[in-house]
């Protein structure tokens, strides 16, 4: 059996125009079994161990960084996000297999999934000239685990996390219960 290769795919949907699909590397365009196209980009080194974290489930916030990109293409995202807001629009990293030649081999694996939320362009000049980097974050479900201040879940902050993980499931009250077990003895069986 031949070693088959894998691309790392995103979507990402925004509000008022068309889907821009990218893939991690640098070459031509490439075309997904459905015939969507993907740009090429390059994502820095840390971007691929969040995304890596985020597959394995640990990362709640995943933090992108795009190199490489023209200048023009870079302004031309901040000033879509200066205009139509990216906040909140859905980001999906999925895992292509591909077969001996390079082309899709079945359905992309969804990997990640989470919504934008903050979009900033930085420019850098060199002797080479202006480089630009897109940087991403986005969160997942996960974000309403941590508190800011790094302090536990208060009981409000419980019960928006519960109502959104599970929004059919009755209203949490777990907050209310365990300050009335600090007056409960526990008596243990005498045999």
């Amino acid at each position: 059996m031949a070693i088959k290769s894998l691309r790392i795919l995103c979507d990402v949907e925004l509000p008022a125009t068309d889907p821009i699909r990218i893939w991690d590397g640098s070459g031509g365009s490439f075309i997904d079994i459905d015939g969507n196209i993907y740009r090429p980009a390059q994502f820095t080194e840390d971007a691929l161990q969040s995304i890596e974290a985020a597959i394995n489930g640990e990362a709640f916030t995943l933090a992108l960084s795009l190199i490489s990109i023209s200048q023009s293409a870079a302004d031309s995202i901040w000033d879509y996000d200066e205009t139509t807001s990216v906040q909140g629009s859905p980001f999906v990293v999925k895992l292509q297999i591909l077969d001996d030649e390079e082309q899709p081999d079945g359905d992309p694996i969804i990997v990640f999934t989470g919504e934008i939320d903050n979009l900033d362009v930085v420019d850098e000049s060199s002797s080479e000239g202006i480089k630009s980097m897109v940087n991403i974050e986005v969160t997942n479900r996960f974000t309403l685990r941590t508190v800011t201040n790094g302090a536990v879940l208060s009981d409000v902050d419980q019960r928006a996390r519960s109502a959104i993980l599970n929004p059919a499931a009755a209203d949490d009250e777990f907050c209310k219960r365990v300050p009335l077990m600090r007056d409960k003895t526990v008596s243990w069986p005498n045999w």
